[in-house]
């Protein structure tokens, strides 16, 4: 990092510009979405090694969270050299958020549902994020609940593979808008979960 930190400067200068572009795009064309400046949005580029000492000092990427709120889900951005990708959601929720987001899925569940089946939403995310789900139903819910499999989750996360060749692409910014587009029904269920 040393030998590199005037460039590492300049790169993310340049990045926290261009990020305030996709912003105000976001913020254009969306109501609901929070704005989040580049200079918010964009996350250190240390790692913490309190809780994860095995990793190296320093990421070999720049990660963004865009639509930044204080309780519930963000959009976010990671441009790598060992891979980039979107997506968003919220990544092991704290004990009550995640004991309101089951309470809104055994309410109206059938909600989400259709949001992560729409043909749209799934050419464009795929699944949700299930590698950690539990193995059987969460306390105090039946196995056999029609949502028992988002019951399950930990936790509630959509993510898009992006190649370097599509973040250096002329409408990689248009993708960008457009896929929050896709997410937003998503993030907003679950604010309005956690929000109570």
């Amino acid at each position: 990092m040393d030998d590199n930190r005037d460039r590492y400067h300049e790169v993310k200068q340049e990045l926290i510009e261009w990020l305030d572009g996709v912003n105000n795009r976001l913020v254009e064309t969306y109501p609901d979405y929070t704005s989040t400046p580049g200079k918010t949005a964009i996350e250190r580029i240390n790692n913490n090694l309190m809780y994860h000492p095995e990793k190296p000092t320093y990421k070999d990427h720049f990660g963004a969270t865009l639509d930044k709120v204080s309780k519930g889900s963000d959009y976010y951005v990671k441009i790598g050299i060992n891979g980039c990708m979107v997506g968003g959601g919220m990544w092991h929720p704290d004990r009550d958020e995640l004991k309101s987001i089951r309470e809104a899925i055994d309410y109206n569940g059938e909600e989400l549902q259709k949001i992560i089946d729409k043909k749209s939403f799934k050419d464009n995310f795929g699944d949700i994020y299930r590698e950690d789900s539990l193995k059987t139903s969460p306390q105090n819910y039946d196995k056999d609940h029609p949502q028992v499999e988002l019951l399950r989750l930990k936790s509630f996360v959509i993510m898009k593979d992006v190649t370097q060749k599509e973040v250096a692409a002329d409408d990689f910014e248009d993708k960008l808008v457009d896929w929050y587009g896709e997410a937003q029904p998503f993030f907003k269920y679950l604010r309005k979960a956690v929000a109570g």
